[in-house]
């Protein structure tokens, strides 16, 4: 009997490919960058299950060339934007995500971006390999302590929490965070606030962002909001681009507004050479690497596969975005994302 097709988007983690080879026929892009539009349409075709990532636009278009026997959608990523989740939901085809596996991985790369900024690492590195440290200097290379300030969290999920755990317990940050509801849990452990984002603009010092891309957080940070915060602040962007409008962000570094943005996601990816963002020494931009170590990719292989394999079966999947209604199979309790 012939083994279900499955479509794997990039080069992955070893792992992935070990799970999924003794039970599916493996049609995987090797290409460098991610596959074009016509060859995944291609790829896709007669395939049971589609790996994606957030590089690869899956919808009814893809979902047709596929074939009927599509029945698993698992993306290798936690957000899953790039999937058109309703079609899918239509079809009755499953969605998986990879979630709780980027945390530490992720807010590490969040206080990273918030040090390197705030310190003035790159410029400072920049002027030492370039022959521009000819002493010690008194006034040089001068940034901003981390004690004593306030870190607004715009997003208090696990990675918000997580970022919030380390500027907290490492400094004392006081913590200040939206969400759609207080969250007890997060006032006591951090002596944290729930405050409106407004209030957590004004008056925070350092500003990170941990939000999902939706049509309510698009450019949930432009002219106005950056307006309200302090000239001495930091923005932070570990979430998705699109959450920051780029144009004015450019314009309130260019113009001291604020004093830096740290970004490891940005509006497209990636970001062209020539961006205006680039030129300036106060922005940090980094190619979207918050989950780039060997365990959390590694992970994330893992339930990728899994989910992939579950949905191939009938069975619910272990990490699901969409679950079909299913015949039988163990009930897998989802672990959040």
């Amino acid at each position: 009997m012939a083994k279900p097709i499955v479509y794997v988007a990039r080069r992955l983690p070893d792992v992935a490919v070990r799970m999924l080879s003794g039970e599916c026929e493996i049609r995987q892009h090797q290409g460098e960058l991610p596959p074009t539009r016509d060859e995944l349409l291609a790829g896709v075709a007669r395939c049971t299950g589609i790996l994606s990532l957030l590089s690869d636009r899956i919808d009814a278009e893809v979902m047709d060339a596929a074939g009927p026997q599509l029945k698993v959608i698992s993306n290798f990523a936690v957000g899953y934007n790039n999937i058109d989740i309703e079609e899918a939901r239509r079809r009755g085809i499953a969605v998986g995500n990879t979630p709780d596996v980027l945390t530490d991985a992720t807010a590490d790369i969040a206080i990273a971006l918030l040090l390197a900024v705030a310190r003035r690492l790159p410029q400072a590195a920049a002027d030492a390999r370039q022959g521009r440290w000819k002493t010690w200097e008194p006034l040089g290379w001068l940034g901003i302590d981390l004690q004593d300030r306030t870190l607004g969290i715009v997003g208090m999920g696990r990675i918000g929490a997580a970022t919030a755990q380390r500027m907290h317990g490492g400094w004392g940050t006081r913590i200040l965070y939206t969400s759609r509801q207080p969250k007890p849990e997060v006032d006591a452990r951090f002596n944290a606030r729930h405050v409106p984002l407004e209030t957590l603009l004004e008056q925070s010092d350092f500003v990170s962002l941990h939000v999902p891309l939706d049509g309510s957080t698009r450019h949930l940070i432009g002219r106005e909001q950056l307006r309200r915060m302090q000239r001495h602040s930091i923005l932070i962007n570990t979430a998705r681009g699109e959450i920051v409008d780029q144009d004015a962000l450019y314009e309130a570094l260019r113009q001291g507004q604020i004093f830096g943005a740290g970004l490891d996601v940005t509006t497209p990816e990636p970001l062209p050479p020539d961006h205006p963002l680039y030129q300036l020494d106060n922005c940090l931009i980094l190619p979207h690497i918050g989950s780039a170590t060997d365990k959390a990719r590694n992970a994330m292989a893992e339930r990728a596969a899994a989910n992939l394999l579950a949905g191939m079966r009938g069975q619910p999947l272990p990490f699901p975005v969409v679950q079909p209604p299913v015949e039988a199979g163990p009930s897998t309790e989802r672990n959040g994302g």
